[in-house]
C-alpha cells in the first residue's frame, strides 16, 4: 500500500495483530496467514501481501479457472483471470509473461507457479479404480472358485 510509512514501519505495526493472522498451537506454534496476495501462506515480512508494494496472488475463480493478483505500488490490486484449457501450461506461461514483463519480484514466480498447479489438480476429477475382471470361460471360473475356497 502506498503509505507515507514504510513498509518495514508497516510490518512492524501488524506483525502481532492481523486479521490475515492464523496462530496455531500445534506445531511449535506456527503463525500462519489467509492474505489471498500470500503465495506460501506463512506469517512473516518476504510473504506479506499487505505490506509490500510488489505482491502476487493465485485464487480460483468460477468454474475450474484461476485467477492472477497483483498489487502495483499504488495499493490497487489488478485480477488477471485464466479459462481452464486442456493444457495446464499456457496458465503457467501466461502467469510467468506476465509477471516478468512488469518487473515483479522473481522470488515469487515460481511460488505462483506451484499455487497454481495445485489448484488446478484439485480441479481434475478422480480417477475411477478399475474393477477385477470377471474369470471367462469354465476353467477359468473353476480356478477361481476353487482358489476361493483354498483361501477360507
Amino acid at each position: 500500500m502506498s503509505y507515507p510509512a514504510s513498509s518495514d514501519l508497516l510490518w512492524e505495526l501488524t506483525r502481532k495483530n492481523s486479521s490475515f493472522l492464523v496462530k496455531r498451537k500445534t506445531g511449535g506454534g506456527v503463525k500462519l496467514s489467509r492474505d489471498p496476495l500470500n503465495l506460501r501462506n506463512v506469517h512473516s515480512r518476504k510473504h506479506s501481501g499487505t505490506v509490500n508494494n510488489q505482491a502476487i496472488g493465485i485464487v480460483p475463480s468460477g468454474k475450474g479457472g484461476i485467477s492472477l493478483l497483483t498489487k502495483k505500488g499504488t495499493g490497487a490490486t489488478i485480477t488477471q483471470s485464466y479459462k481452464p484449457s486442456k493444457t495446464s501450461r499456457k496458465a503457467y506461461v501466461q502467469i510467468v509473461n506476465s509477471t516478468t514483463k512488469k518487473g515483479y519480484r522473481a522470488d515469487l514466480r515460481e511460488d505462483a507457479i506451484a499455487r497454481a498447479s495445485a489448484l488446478i489438480k484439485s480441479y481434475r476429477k478422480p480417477v475411477k479404480a478399475t474393477k477385477e475382471s470377471k474369470p471367462r470361460g469354465s476353467k477359468a471360473r473353476a480356478n477361481a472358485a476353487s482358489a476361493a475356497s483354498a483361501d477360507l
